[in-house]
């Protein structure tokens, strides 16, 4: 589990093709990596195959690379690191799976004063999980979402999340993948196992 509290943007360093898929060799500053860890990647809950001092490796599934948009990614390119939060940590964001339920893009950037607005497009089998007000997932980032009107959303982006993130790097257009509210999920789950929704 993560919180959708980013600590580092990583460069991908390296990338392979396999027949079975695609494996990613991200820079880090991160230390105590072990096999098998989890790390998120732009919001895609990935194990840490192989690692070395500044350096780690992920493979890329088919499931992963038909869900998210990491199978575009190329040498050079950023993205979000978060390890996953341990027993005891404190919790800043919300409850973020990684489990990357959608893409979406960047519809539009605008500066206003210190801060941004992001404007980002909301697929329709999403919008009955957002709400105003509500936490969502973009790119592994928990934010808050500011206005609504059912084909996209926004969000106000402070100047630390957006210097500590790839938003930086984002423009209109620029995919990102979106992770709803688990919460939202299981109350629909378990009012559709009542008989009348009750």
């Amino acid at each position: 589990m993560f919180t959708g509290i980013v600590e580092e943007t990583g460069e991908i360093t390296d990338v392979t093709m396999t027949d079975e898929g695609r494996r990613l060799r991200i820079a880090t500053s991160f230390d105590g990596l072990s096999q098998g860890a989890s790390i998120s990647v732009s919001g895609a809950c990935l194990t840490v195959e192989a690692f070395g001092d500044g350096w780690f490796s992920v493979f890329l599934a088919t499931e992963t690379l038909d869900r998210t948009y990491l199978g575009d990614l190329a040498v050079g390119d950023q993205v979000n690191l978060e390890r996953a939060m341990a027993a005891g940590d404190r919790f800043d964001g919300h409850v973020v799976q990684g489990h990357v339920d959608g893409t979406a893009e960047v519809v539009g950037v605008k500066r206003i004063g210190d801060d941004w607005e992001f404007t980002f497009s909301l697929p329709d089998a999403l919008a009955g999980y957002v709400v105003e007000k509500g936490s969502i997932s973009v790119d592994g980032i928990s934010l808050t979402v500011a206005a609504l009107d059912g084909e996209q959303f926004a969000v106000a982006i402070i100047p630390e999340t957006y210097d500590v993130t790839t938003l930086s790097e984002k423009s209109a257009g620029d995919p990102v993948h979106l992770e709803v509210d688990v919460v939202a999920k299981y109350v629909e789950s378990l009012v559709e196992g009542y008989p009348d929704g009750r």
